[in-house]
């Protein structure tokens, strides 16, 4: 296997809410990846409930997580989107996701500060530097594009690449394969397109997102266990941070 193919995964949506299904998924994971080589997307108060800042012992677990190697990625604040769109992003908005593209309709100035804000959150509970930035629905409007910029941070990542925020250097290509669960015609969809990728899809650098969601469906947790099943063959379980080598 070439070493310079590599597999990321990530647990996305990591909340106070959510942590029984974290759990499950963080199992998972490490037992196809052979240990804790994956990343979580850490929400510091999913849709305005329990903030982690004042739930310690869910900080104790991030710290936890992250002690035995896990990196941790700031995914947003609220992870919910009240802005109100206009043209394409109205439509991004709408058929993108769920109402959960919080990072599409904010100016710099609120993006700049919930991303800094996330990144003390994140920062205070596991005592590391943060990992990167990755918006909710993999949605940036310009202003949370212009704010990643001057953010600090070393990484991002859209559904279509990882890049560094502060140069723009593209460092890794290619589609996340994830799945959704909120419908049957979407869940049906998303193992169909999981199922083409395991088929199709020979980028250097694969990248692979689960949800809390997944852990209640057996179907799609089939075609999560088939599809990093298949992609450790092909690709070395790796960290986010290999790519910036």
């Amino acid at each position: 296997m070439p070493s310079q193919r590599r597999l990321l995964a990530s647990i996305h949506d990591v909340a106070p809410a959510f942590e029984g299904a974290v759990d499950q998924l963080c199992e998972r994971l490490d037992r196809h990846l052979g240990g804790p080589r994956f990343a979580m997307l850490v929400v510091p108060e999913h849709w305005a409930g329990a903030p982690i800042s004042r739930s310690p012992a869910f900080a104790a677990r991030l710290r936890s997580w992250s002690d035995a190697g896990i990196e941790m990625f700031v995914h947003g604040w609220y992870h919910r989107d009240t802005a109100d769109h206009r043209g394409w992003q109205r439509f991004k908005a709408r058929h993108f996701t769920a109402g959960e593209g919080e990072f599409l309709g904010l100016s710099e100035a609120e993006a700049l500060r919930r991303i800094r804000d996330g990144i003390a959150v994140v920062e205070d509970a596991t005592g590391r530097a943060a990992a990167g930035f990755i918006a909710p629905a993999w949605l940036y409007g310009a202003g949370a594009q212009a704010a990643l910029g001057r953010s600090g941070l070393p990484l991002a990542e859209d559904h279509w690449r990882v890049w560094a925020p502060a140069t723009g250097r593209i460092l890794a290509r290619g589609p996340v394969i994830t799945w959704a669960s909120r419908s049957e015609a979407r869940a049906a969809s998303s193992r169909a397109v999981a199922a083409l990728a395991r088929l199709a899809l020979r980028a250097p650098s694969v990248r692979i997102a689960v949800h809390p969601g997944d852990a209640a469906r057996p179907d799609i947790l089939q075609s999560v266990d088939a599809t990093l099943r298949h992609f450790t063959h092909t690709h070395r379980p790796a960290r986010y941070a290999d790519l910036l080598g």
